[in-house]
């Protein structure tokens, strides 16, 4: 059967330069609606990746997400984000993008055409069995993402993917493959949109998920994560303050002396 790609299919919608602005913000809406729903469907794949990332990272490995364009970027935005909040090191997650980190704010042109670039990426960090790999492409068919994959595998590197295509080459070169199929975008091929916000989930689930799995979590609070302004500060403040049902003032000497909430709450605080 030949591969059809559900997210360059025609819009739902029409004449959209003749909608208002409510009509425009309404039906965008009504598209997103639909999108935790896909998602939900992906649960079995996506606990059978997390189930992999869980174990190599217990065993001292690294997750790599690669991707090009939108997809890259949410998963270096993922990978970004795990070490202010739960505070384990930039080196754990690791998001790589086609055309490098320029890429980030500027389109490369071409760079997702690389049938070589990404596994030369992935190589730049050593990359080896201990790891896994997981490739993020609305499409499933991006050659930056494809081609890294197939050496993954190559070189018996645990792959999984992201893709918003059922079928696709992405799918059918990972390992552990997740497929959420949103359907066409209301701007005809815009991935950006419901594709990217499928995506933002399910890398929301992942790395949440493997770090409560790390132990990172304490009770429902981001008792790791990084102190590095005044917010962050006043939250682990009163984490520390509810969690020892000491003062507001108490609290504050615990987290100056330990700059770590974990630290400040330990049992043996109490006392001091």
């Amino acid at each position: 059967m030949a591969f059809i790609k559900t997210t360059e299919q025609d819009s739902n919608y029409d004449h959209l330069e003749k909608m208002s602005i409510n009509e425009i913000l309404q039906n965008i809406n009504n598209e997103d609606k639909t999108v935790a729903f896909a998602v939900e469907k992906t649960l079995p794949q996506i606990n059978l990746l997390v189930e992999q990332v869980v174990n190599k990272l217990k065993a001292g490995g690294r997750v790599f997400y690669i991707g090009a364009g939108t997809s890259g970027r949410l998963g270096i935005l993922d990978a970004s984000e795990c070490p202010p909040t739960f505070g384990v090191s930039h080196d754990l997650v690791i998001g790589l993008i086609a055309g490098g980190d320029s890429a980030i704010r500027k389109a490369v042109e071409f760079a997702e055409d690389s049938t070589d670039q990404g596994w030369k990426d992935l190589k730049s960090y050593n990359i080896s069995d201990k790891d896994i790999v997981i490739g993020i492409a609305a499409s499933g068919t991006t050659p930056y993402v494809v081609s890294a994959l197939k050496k993954c595998n190559d070189n018996k590197i645990i792959t999984g993917c992201i893709t918003c295509n059922q079928g696709s080459p992405l799918s059918k070169t990972a390992k552990y493959p997740i497929e959420v199929v949103v359907g066409p975008e209301f701007v005809t091929g815009s991935s950006r949109m419901k594709a990217g916000t499928a995506q933002k989930l399910v890398l929301n689930m992942i790395s949440t998920t493997v770090m409560i799995q790390l132990g990172r979590v304490k009770g429902n609070k981001m008792v790791d994560m990084q102190l590095s302004n005044n917010k962050l500060v006043d939250r682990g403040t009163r984490m520390v303050m509810n969690e020892l049902n000491i003062s507001l003032d108490e609290a504050k000497e615990l987290i100056q002396k330990h700059k770590n909430v974990r630290d400040a709450i330990k049992k043996d605080n109490k006392n001091e």
